[in-house]
């Protein structure tokens, strides 16, 4: 059990995750016997995380507490926001509120995950209240980069706890949703005890460009582009480029089509929800594109971020089933590498340039801005908020601090201001000073195919190893009880030389494990597992010495 101290005239507030990282975010705020969660999201795995395909929040407190909690609220539809939508209600299944887009993808991942039928899920929209036994939460409308997106406002005995959810006054929104400014206020005039604010820009010392500002720029390359297929990469959560897209192509006469799992189910979902105006006629098979000249297509594609099997990937290296590149093939990247997905995102563009395609990317073509503010946009949400405490979310560690500093420039005294890791639980009162009322494990679980947490540390660092160096597996058979060796010792290598040209090395490694098999089976009492160790150590001794490296070596012994 979790040691949590929150006394009961006091409000607690935490993360699961979303504090020292960007994604996972999942916030928990709580008061006597109840507990609002706010998002579910995953984050992404880094470079070091091998095989992993998502990492998750440990939900082992929520469990221990799930009698007292009341609801999953979302504030948008980005997969760091609701991508673990799945396994959180999994092990909480509570009910569940979001927009009308952030609904629609939901529903389609509980789908999937054969769980639809189980969930109680609840649509809200600007100004929604929702009613508790000792809290309510408000929903308020913001801005980023896909529509329906809420900040909530959640009331205690205590004082309001807003967190802002991804956010940037962005006054021009493709979408027409302007941010409820109105709102903000308001409930910064009614009062704000704590506020937990998007820090993701916070070492960009700006205003976040409006999405209308990209939206003039895909408008002058459709008109510029006139000769050659556009293939149009994005997000597919990214509706206001969609949108941007499609328009575009429509206006100058251009097919779509689409490519991507994601990105056919966004474009469904877009339409039935209105946000896309795209007839019927525009919209063409995948099977038709042959059938469309090059000036007159537009190709709409996943794999913005370079992964290995999305649509584009496959197109740049020439193994998509219905899409060939050409020379005169136009590819538009509207979007920005996330962290980590640099080197991939090159390797793609790279291959497409060798293809000969007319890539166009990065900031200087002003074809992405963020869904975040910065630092402006920042400061005005804590100047209508006026919030007594201030707790940074979304955000490494130096964002936090960053973001931290901004609040301090607005009079938020520094001592009121928490910079707090996952499983830190904050304690309010309203009238004391907070505290930290204690810590629940808040480690990360890996998702691995279809396994929840049964990979750790161990076998990462496996994986690292195998990845580094390779791997080496000895056989032999031995008649422990004679102190014979029947057969072997044979050497395999994966990954670490190559057996032919390595005659040598491997000869020589066999007369060193021939020599601690005997050695070992001479000791008193000696067992197949002394046997095994001897021989991982006097071959890693062994091949380090020949070749300045540490493979993995792998026993298999038949004992007889």
């Amino acid at each position: 059990m979790s040691a949590i101290d929150i006394k009961p005239n006091e409000v607690g507030v935490y993360a699961l995750g979303g504090l020292g990282e960007i994604g996972k975010n999942t916030y928990g705020i709580e008061y006597q016997g109840e507990i609002i969660v706010v998002d579910a999201g995953i984050k992404f795995p880094e470079d070091s995380l091998l095989g992993i395909d998502y990492v998750i929040p440990d939900y082992s407190y929520l469990v221990e507490n799930i009698d007292r909690v009341k609801a999953l609220v979302i504030t948008h539809g980005h997969e760091d926001h609701i991508g673990a939508i799945a396994y959180f209600l999994q092990a909480v299944n509570v009910p569940v509120y979001a927009g009308p887009l952030a609904m629609a993808l939901i529903r389609n991942k509980l789908e999937e995950k054969q769980l639809l039928n189980r969930a109680e899920l609840h649509e809200i929209t600007d100004g929604s209240v929702l009613e508790f036994d000792q809290m309510s939460v408000e929903f308020f409308r913001t801005t980023h980069s896909i529509p329906d997106v809420f900040g909530v406002a959640i009331k205690t005995p205590v004082g309001t706890i807003v967190e802002t959810g991804d956010f940037k006054f962005d006054l021009t929104p493709t979408t027409k949703q302007k941010p409820n400014l109105w709102s903000m206020a308001r409930i910064g005039h009614e009062g704000v005890l704590l506020l937990m604010s998007d820090s993701t820009n916070a070492e960009r010392p700006e205003w976040t460009k409006s999405e209308a500002w990209v939206e003039k720029t895909v408008q002058k390359l459709f008109n510029q582009l006139k000769h050659g297929r556009i293939i149009f990469a994005t997000f597919a959560s990214n509706m206001n480029r969609i949108k941007m897209a499609t328009d575009a192509a429509i206006a100058h006469g251009r097919k779509i089509v689409v490519f991507g799992r994601s990105m056919e189910s966004a474009m469904a979902n877009g339409r039935a929800l209105g946000y896309l105006d795209i007839p019927d006629d525009a919209l063409i098979e995948q099977s038709q594109i042959k059938n469309i000249p090059d000036d007159e297509l537009l190709i709409l594609s996943t794999g913005s971020q370079g992964e290995s099997m999305a649509a584009l990937a496959r197109i740049a290296n020439g193994t998509h089933k219905q899409v060939r590149l050409k020379p005169n093939d136009n590819v538009i990247f509207s979007s920005s590498p996330i962290p980590g997905n640099t080197a991939s995102v090159n390797a793609v563009i790279n291959k497409l340039e060798e293809g000969g395609a007319n890539v166009i990317h990065g900031k200087l073509n002003n074809i992405h801005t963020s869904g975040h503010g910065g630092q402006e946009e920042q400061k005005l949400m804590i100047s209508l908020m006026k919030p007594e405490y201030f707790m940074p979310v979304h955000g490494e560690y130096r964002m936090l601090k960053v973001h931290a500093g901004l609040a301090e420039e607005l009079d938020v005294p520094a001592d009121h201001t928490f910079i707090l890791e996952n499983g830190d639980v904050l304690a309010l009162d309203g009238e004391n000073e907070p505290r930290i009322a204690g810590h629940f494990p808040a480690e990360d679980t890996y998702i691995d195919g279809s396994g929840i947490g049964d990979i750790g540390s161990i076998v990462l660092h496996d994986r690292l190893k195998l990845s580094q160096d390779g791997l080496v597996i000895v056989t032999a058979t031995i008649d422990l009880g004679k102190k014979e060796i029947l057969s072997g010792p044979d050497i395999l290598s994966r990954g670490f030389v190559y057996m032919r040209e390595s005659g040598d090395l491997i000869n020589d490694g066999r007369h060193v494990i021939f020599n601690t098999i005997r050695k070992a089976m001479s000791a008193k009492n000696a067992n197949e597992s002394d046997i095994r160790q001897a021989i991982i150590d006097d071959l890693g001794k062994y091949l380090h010495q020949e070749t300045a490296r540490k493979p993995m070596i792998l026993p298999m012994l038949i004992m007889i």
